[in-house]
């Protein structure tokens, strides 16, 4: 049997998940523990055949509410059991919370100092024209490479158009799937009067299969059977809980809309330095009613991503790939429901900053548990490769985080940086072990140093505190230290 329900079809899952969500903790409990016996009697043989296939999932928009981080009212069976059997990176940071810009940045393994890439309109390509990107490089070394869904952000077209989620060196072929007719019907409202298009609901009509990410679930679980035998380098990428917020009706009805809670008091308040959040936002000025909607609506689009995962995970069961499959399942960048009175991305506070990271890799040893040293998304390339048994290219940014993957109470990086730009303000921050700080326009224009051992919801701004001018001077340096080490434009990962 496998960990939490398995998705077959929509009718018959939603059955299974109330039933599994009524069982409780006890059931997660027994369930964790059956993952963690399997995965300590595996994590150590070798894969018996040929190289080690990738499968990389990306969900749009993701941050850490998940059962496995610790989020106790979100539904979410498949992540967990994947967290139960690989390496669960507690503290995994992106680099800029935006989807382009992030994307382009884990996807070339250099920093967005280097890559030039700061919003959702650069095609990468346009800054980076001679970059071999993480999927290239193995379609280099001989993988069959294809992408489903949103995997890069945006491409130009053979006609130089300007065109989401193409990307052609990288990929033998790269697909996204439209909704159906059927499941662009049902319940819904938009939930800033019109003002921002995309912040909809929809308690869509249909199946899974009438919306894109039912739909890039089963032309993956296609895929892995064509080819099984490998080497594949597949890229799933999920495109809920992104905005906007369609799920089929099943998935809304996880939540009973009395039971949603939404940040009050100081956790709900704006930040003192408002360069972090714009105040006059449409976002922040929703009322309490439209906010339970839209976290109601982004929880059920992540449960309804998770049942989908859960067939592609399935698919792995069944075809018995999993001695021979890498595995790697994340977040693009966090994403804020209500903190610091802000519902959406493009912060650098923790919720924003940190995202999911799950990593299974046939061999190594830590597998079935968690990580609490801090990492990078960056990391990512050249830790696929070399799990692979592959040289990574020169000039990657990152840091290989196999040594973690074999004992993941090893410490991680000393720190991990996040960027951001609001207007013409530019906001770098860094995450210590203890501490984050961030300075807008070089200090200029604000500082902010926060607390996490008495204060990780970033609520109490001390960089003013004399007391803590050390740890300030500390942690300038540490911004200071960020820059790239390798050449500008990524050239020096250009093949």
């Amino acid at each position: 049997m496998g960990i939490g329900f398995r998705v077959q079809s929509l009718a018959e899952g939603v059955s299974a998940m109330r039933a599994n969500y009524r069982m409780g903790s006890m059931a997660t409990t027994c369930a964790v523990l059956a993952s963690s016996l399997f995965s300590s009697a595996t994590a150590g043989a070798a894969p018996d055949r040929g190289r080690l296939n990738v499968l990389l999932v990306v969900v749009d928009d993701l941050g850490c509410r998940l059962a496995c981080y610790g989020d106790p009212d979100v539904r979410s069976p498949n992540v967990d059991r994947l967290a139960s059997r690989g390496v669960r990176f507690d503290r995994a940071y992106c680099q800029y919370p935006v989807c382009n810009a992030s994307r382009t940045s884990f996807l070339t393994g250099l920093r967005p100092d280097s890559t030039g890439v700061l919003s959702n309109e650069t095609p990468f390509r346009d800054k980076l024209p001679d970059v071999v990107t993480l999927p290239q490089f193995f379609r280099q070394a001989g993988y069959h490479t294809e992408a489903l869904g949103k995997i890069f952000h945006i491409g130009r077209d053979t006609q130089g158009k300007p065109t989401l989620f193409l990307e052609q060196k990288s990929w033998v072929e790269n697909r996204n799937f439209p909704a159906t007719a059927t499941g662009l019907k049902g319940e819904g409202r938009n939930l800033t009067g019109g003002k921002i298009p995309a912040i909809h609901w929809l308690s869509a009509e249909g199946s899974d299969e009438d919306q894109p990410d039912g739909r890039i679930a089963a032309e993956a679980m296609r895929l892995l059977e064509a080819h099984r035998d490998g080497p594949f380098f597949l890229a799933v990428g999920f495109h809920k809980p992104h905005d906007p917020f369609n799920a089929p009706k099943a998935y809304f009805e996880l939540y009973p809309p009395d039971q949603i809670r939404v940040p009050q008091g100081i956790e709900g308040r704006l930040p003192e330095n408002r360069l972090s959040i714009p105040p006059n936002s449409p976002l922040a000025a929703m009322g309490d009613a439209e906010q339970r909607e839209l976290k109601r609506a982004y929880l059920a689009g992540l449960s309804f991503m998770d049942a989908q995962l859960g067939k592609v995970l399935d698919t792995l069961d069944r075809l018995k790939l999993w001695e021979t499959t890498a595995v790697v399942f994340m977040g693009d960048h966090g994403y804020h429901l209500g903190e610091h009175h802000w519902w959406n991305k493009v912060t650098v506070f923790e919720h924003c900053a940190r995202a999911p990271l799950i990593v299974w890799a046939p061999g190594r040893q830590g597998m079935g548990k968690s990580a609490r040293g801090l990492v990078e998304f960056i990391d990512i390339y050249p830790t696929l490769v070399e799990v692979c048994g592959l040289t990574p290219p020169a000039g990657l940014e990152g840091k290989s985080m196999r040594p973690i993957l074999d004992d993941p109470s090893l410490r991680g990086k000393p720190a991990a940086y996040i960027k951001v730009v609001r207007g013409k303000v530019e906001g770098r921050s860094v995450r210590s072990d203890r501490w984050r700080y961030t300075e807008w326009d070089g200090g200029q224009a604000g500082s902010e140093l926060y607390d996490h051992d008495s204060d990780p919801g970033e609520n109490q701004n001390l960089a003013g505190d004399p007391k803590l001018a050390g740890i300030v001077a500390e942690h300038k340096a540490l911004l200071r230290a960020e820059r790239p080490s390798g050449q500008a434009g990524g050239k020096a990962v250009a093949r």
